[in-house]
């Protein structure tokens, strides 16, 4: 049984409904936005891209891509290409779906933000 987002309970509309403690706090963490955002375009991307792409540390990136492949969100896979290893990252099914959860979470804050 998955959970219903405010749009599709029918909350969307209404600031009273909104409660924030429903926003993934894995996904909503800077370094892990980025992830996700740029995986969800990307389709599958490389380490060494997502590195550059979002502007962090080896260390601080291999930190964050471990704690969303523990929650199932993205999956890695480790490989040689040309007798160097490489790293690729994509978005789960799991993955996918929190995203869109987390997108339809922040549309339905803006909307009951603007509403005021």
């Amino acid at each position: 049984m998955s959970k219903k987002t405010p749009a599709e309970s029918g909350q969307a509309d209404s600031a009273e409904n909104y409660d924030y403690r429903e926003i993934d706090d894995l996904i909503h963490g800077r370094v892990r936005l980025a992830l996700m955002a740029f995986l969800s375009g990307a389709g599958t991307a490389e380490f060494t891209d997502l590195r550059k792409r979002i502007g962090v540390t080896d260390g601080n990136l291999s930190i964050h891509i471990r704690k969303l492949e523990d929650a199932g969100y993205i999956e890695v896979e480790k490989r040689f290409k040309e007798r160097r290893p490489q790293t690729l990252c994509h978005l789960t099914e799991k993955g996918r779906s929190a995203w869109i959860d987390y997108i339809a979470q922040m549309e339905t804050l803006l909307s009951s933000r603007a509403a005021e």
